[in-house]
């Protein structure tokens, strides 16, 4: 491992997940699009948007993007430097989870919170907006 890399306690705890679990299949694209956007690798990011989120959905965030300026899955014109997951609720066919972004580091690190509603059947991303 280079000498310009430092492994903290996080990067050697155990990660696991499940195809079944809604949650998790919000952690894991969250994982892999932040990935995909910070190496520059633009197709990937399309195509884990096509994968993970309704049409519906890639629609509207579309236009979201064409009026903010910015990308609308993490709601900025950068890259998050962290990334967290956890279930909120469930209700009428969706689930919500919460998801907090963390730009920056140490005490001056700045977090943007995100609701994202998942459809149950299906287990896609149907929505994402501001959180509290």
């Amino acid at each position: 491992m280079p000498d310009n890399q430092l492994i903290t306690a996080q990067d050697t705890a155990t990660r696991g997940g499940s195809p079944d679990s809604a949650v998790d299949r919000v952690a894991d694209f969250y994982g892999a699009y932040i990935d995909a956007v910070f190496d520059g690798t633009d197709d990937l990011g399309t195509e884990l948007r096509a994968h993970y989120l309704t049409q519906d959905f890639q629609q509207r965030l579309a236009a979201w993007e064409e009026v903010n300026h910015a990308d609308g899955v993490l709601r900025a014109q950068d890259v998050p430097t962290r990334w967290e997951v956890r279930y909120h609720d469930n209700g009428a066919g969706h689930l919500f989870t919460t998801v907090t972004l963390t730009w920056g580091t140490g005490p001056d690190a700045g977090h943007t919170v995100l609701a994202v509603q998942s459809d149950l059947s299906t287990k896609l991303i149907s929505d994402i907006e501001d959180g509290a």
